[in-house]
């Protein structure tokens, strides 16, 4: 396991953006639906926001675009239905709240997302605020705590590696390595998945690896490696976390306000 005693601390950040007409925010949930977990994600080249709503007890999942929404249910086994896992009304309430929600957050694509990436960029840099480019208008304030990386060595084996994404349950990537400098990465050398009973990154070494010539030994990859998922891959970064609070602020969830 990485040592998170090499963690640097988590930051304050703040960034002030055009989030349009929040009219989710004036839709009161039902109590028993009033803590979700949201979040949403923007496909550019399809034009649509796929928003994503869970619970304990069940999930909604709905794509908004141009042409409209679509939605369906997951319940608290995971497998997707037509049918909602709560009742009618508590369920009507929630899809109006969630439809005005996406469909904000569409009407400010792209450039709101364009923001976003571009604080975040700002965060990284290690600057403590970011003001969005604007017309006069109505902006709102958003403060987040990013969690601070765990420190991590640069790649000291020999030539080049890579990290891709591969088929499969639980988030898995590949570590990809070259032993010339500057190619393209094109060996598999280990493996990093999460767990997904304890959360945990788990990390496994490819069979038939001649690790002398990777130059360092397996024992030392995977422990690398896992730094990297964790990084990476769990710790929510600057974006992610900007998305969430815009979210929760649209969608009147933000407790502080």
């Amino acid at each position: 396991m990485p040592d998170e005693t090499l963690r640097l601390p988590n930051s304050i950040f703040q960034a002030v953006f055009d989030l349009g007409d929040k009219r989710a925010a004036k839709i009161e949930l039902p109590t028993a639906l009033r803590e979700p977990e949201i979040f949403a994600e923007w496909q550019d080249d399809e034009k649509l926001v796929s928003f994503y709503v869970g619970f304990d007890d069940g999930q909604l999942h709905l794509d908004l675009g141009a042409s409209g929404a679509e939605h369906h249910f997951h319940g608290s086994d995971g497998d997707a239905s037509e049918t909602s896992p709560w009742n009618d009304a508590d369920t009507v309430v929630l899809l109006r709240w969630s439809t005005a929600l996406a469909a904000n957050f569409f009407e400010r694509m792209p450039e709101l997302m364009e923001d976003i990436e571009e604080a975040a960029a700002w965060h990284e840099e290690g600057f403590p605020l970011y003001v969005c480019e604007t017309e006069p208008a109505q902006l709102d304030l958003i403060e987040v705590e990013i969690e601070g990386e765990i420190l991590t060595l640069p790649w000291l084996g020999s030539g080049t590696v890579n990290q891709d994404h591969v088929d499969g349950e639980n988030h898995p990537i590949a570590l990809l390595w070259n032993p010339v400098d500057g190619a393209i990465p094109d060996r598999t050398i280990a493996r990093a998945w999460l767990d997904p009973i304890s959360g945990e990154p788990v990390t496994s070494a490819e069979t038939g690896v001649d690790w002398s010539a990777v130059g360092l030994e397996r024992e030392e990859v995977l422990p690398w490696l896992e730094g990297i998922y964790l990084n990476h891959h769990i710790t929510p970064d600057a974006e992610i976390e900007l998305v969430h609070a815009v979210l929760e602020r649209m969608g009147g969830l933000d407790r502080e306000q």
